[in-house]
């Protein structure tokens, strides 16, 4: 089934820093990871600065990550995070809709915007419709936490399913390093430390 993005039917698109099949430190179980390419937010001490150009990544198809997401197998559910996933709120809509419709993943998003921010904004709603977990707020390095999937202790848990509670995530590993089978090694997970996508 194709995935639909307004009246002209075209697939949506989505800029994509770069995806991991299998994380640990990305949420509850094993997750397929995306990282959003583009944040206008830029927190000072950012984790990711390299994610925040939004023209530093080509665009792909929604429905290529879903069909990626969907056929890996041994996984739990999805992470979103970034860059920040809701400046793309098209494509974060239309990639959980079809995640839920087609899988039992679990969805969990990242995001710099607030609770109140994703709320007061109709198309940040939608985004995240089908979202079972945000963990929410700007990074502050003052408040440097990194352990739960939040990277600052004024993060907030919006548990919008039963699905996830803040209890499952604190087994969450605070780095992960992966080599992958071309060699390329990426260190993901809370720890801040400089350097590749996390």
């Amino acid at each position: 089934m194709a995935l639909a993005d307004g009246p002209a039917g075209t697939a949506p698109l989505w800029r994509v820093h770069s995806t991991l099949a299998r994380s640990a430190a990305n949420g509850p179980g094993l997750r397929f990871v995306v990282w959003s390419q583009g944040c206008s937010l830029a927190c000072a001490g950012c984790f990711n600065p390299e994610t925040h150009d939004p023209r530093a990544a080509p665009a792909r198809r929604v429905e290529d990550l879903v069909d990626e997401a969907a056929g890996t197998d041994g996984v739990e559910g999805v992470t979103l995070t970034g860059g920040e996933p809701l400046e793309q709120p098209g494509a974060v809509a239309a990639f959980c809709r079809a995640i839920r419709r087609r899988t039992r993943l679990g969805i969990i998003v990242l995001t710099g915007f607030t609770r109140a921010e994703v709320e007061s904004h109709p198309l940040r709603t939608a985004a995240v419709a089908d979202v079972d977990l945000l963990v929410a707020g700007r990074y502050n390095a003052r408040l440097r936490l990194g352990a739960g999937l939040r990277g600052s202790a004024n993060k907030e848990y919006w548990a919008r399913t039963g699905r996830y509670t803040p209890e499952d995530l604190l087994g969450v590993p605070e780095a992960e390093l992966v080599i992958g089978a071309d060699g390329s090694i990426t260190l993901t997970g809370m720890h801040g430390w400089e350097g590749g996508p996390r």
